[in-house]
């Protein structure tokens, strides 16, 4: 699996071109905002994106969703359904972050714990890790050993929990049971940040000690 970051709006937020590369296949994770420079990536990597994928429901992480996927025709899945209530909020938090106003809208499918989303011939694994919000998930090629996080983990930190519905033990208690144990060398696509890797943060992470 290849992955390319693509940092978007003034919060750098990590959008991800995740690529087959023996299909020549792609997924789009989190596309935030500026929707042109996310198409202009795509078609410089001459891949064939087949859906969008959210991490979770915050403006940062799905404020061009309904540009980018317009634009491309192809569907948005995730997160899971627990995120719908921010949905329905995201013409209230453009307005109170002085975002361009972006409409709410409903993904063509919610993902669950375990689901399965293809990427031409790579598997992603679904882990739903609430309490930045209630429905965030991560997304874990067991294969290449890589995983994207959204705002779950940090290198060197973890998500907010102080938003509507956020919970401090969930979070916590979530990452510990479902991340870190998974093998040390898996390499971690935060959705802010710069990359880390399990071994990293469960050896030094001072929220997780």
């Amino acid at each position: 699996m290849k992955i390319i970051v693509i940092p978007v709006t003034p919060f750098e937020q990590n959008c991800s071109l995740v690529i087959c590369e023996e299909t020549n296949t792609a997924a789009i994770v989190d596309p935030g905002g500026d929707p042109a420079r996310i198409l202009k990536i795509v078609a410089e990597q001459n891949v064939k994106v087949d859906k969008v994928i959210l991490t979770h429901g915050h403006l940062d992480h799905v404020g061009g969703t309904e540009a980018t996927a317009k634009a491309l025709d192809v569907p948005v899945v995730g997160p899971e359904k627990e995120d719908l209530f921010w949905l329905e909020q995201l013409e209230a938090q453009s307005q109170r972050f002085g975002f361009p106003t972006t409409s709410s809208f409903t993904p063509n499918k919610w993902l669950a714990e375990n689901d399965i989303v293809e990427v031409g011939n790579i598997k992603l694994k679904v882990l739903h890790i609430p309490g930045h919000t209630p429905g965030h998930i991560a997304l874990l090629d067991e294969q290449s050993k890589q995983v994207i996080v959204g705002d779950i983990l940090f290198n060197g930190g973890i998500g907010r929990f102080d938003f509507p519905r956020g919970n401090q033990t969930q979070l916590i208690t979530g990452i510990k049971k479902k991340l870190l144990t998974l093998p040390a060398e898996t390499i971690v696509y935060p959705g802010h940040g710069p990359t880390t890797t399990i071994g990293k943060e469960k050896a030094s992470n001072p929220f997780l000690r």
